[in-house]
């Protein structure tokens, strides 16, 4: 009985270290959001591009397959070539929100959302009816598709 309880708690922690080393949280909860999204800023005015802010939490599962899909190819580099991506995590809608108020409140209709953001702090688009909140029943080639005509959305 003490073999089989000491096995079954090693298999436990082994899968526990398997799904932290292999999923980790897509979302910084110590960010510091404001001086993120100034750091992007710069960094968009000196590469030519926008910024694209993704508000969102580590504890939604839409949210972290958004994030898992914009990390992989073709979304990743579509992304890359286009934005600088902050990720800004909202806790249990608690953390962040005069970040998420400054940017449009795109979270109203559901997260994940976003804002795309021209270098002069200008807004762009904007997610206002949750069109990602379903992230995980979209599929990557829907998310694709989304990013893909983002551009043509935008002014």
């Amino acid at each position: 009985m003490i073999g089989l309880t000491r096995t079954l708690a090693l298999m436990i922690a082994a899968l526990l270290l398997c799904g932290a080393v292999v999923a980790p949280w897509p979302y910084d909860e110590a960010a510091d959001a404001s001086a993120d999204i100034a750091v992007a800023l710069n960094r968009a005015a000196a590469e030519e591009k926008k910024v694209l802010l993704t508000f969102g939490a580590n504890w939604c599962e839409d949210c972290r397959v958004l994030s898992a899909a914009m990390s992989k190819a073709p979304l990743a580099e579509l992304i890359a070539e286009r934005y600088v991506v902050v990720k800004v995590d909202i806790g249990n809608w608690d953390k962040n929100l005069d970040v998420v108020k400054a940017w449009g409140d795109p979270t109203t209709n559901g997260i994940p959302s976003i804002v795309v953001v021209a270098t002069d702090g200008s807004i762009l688009y904007t997610t206002k009816a949750g069109e990602l909140a379903n992230a995980r029943r979209m599929g990557s080639s829907a998310l694709i598709q989304f990013f893909t005509t983002l551009p043509e959305q935008a002014p």
